[in-house]
């Protein structure tokens, strides 16, 4: 009378199994979408915070936001699952000032 009288139940099932399964993958995908997407804007968020401050900060300021937006960028990772990779920003070097105290002490 529906239509379905003539329709396997197994088949139905099967049927409806893949169904819920195609859809749970299609919204798994887009929730990591979604949170890549939100992970990726906060990151941009820091980093346009640091670049703003280039024009008002001093160099040793510069460095320790550098650091913040290091751990940051860690932070994020480790909350997404993923290992942090080691530092491109070498150390910093001693300021000049730094130096010329040093030589005129010894």
């Amino acid at each position: 009378m529906d239509g379905h009288d003539g329709e396997d139940p197994k088949q139905s099932t099967a049927d409806m199994t893949v169904f819920v399964q195609n859809l749970l993958q299609q919204m798994q995908t887009r929730f990591q979408q979604m949170s890549d997407s939100i992970v990726t804007k906060n990151i941009l968020d820091h980093i346009y915070e640091v670049l703003c401050l280039l024009n008002c900060c001093s160099l040793d300021e510069m460095g320790g936001r550098i650091n913040e937006l290091e751990q940051s960028i860690n932070d994020l990772r480790a909350e997404m699952g993923v290992e942090s990779s080691p530092s491109p920003v070498p150390p910093t070097k001693p300021q000049l000032d730094d130096v010329k105290k040093e030589e005129g002490s010894a």
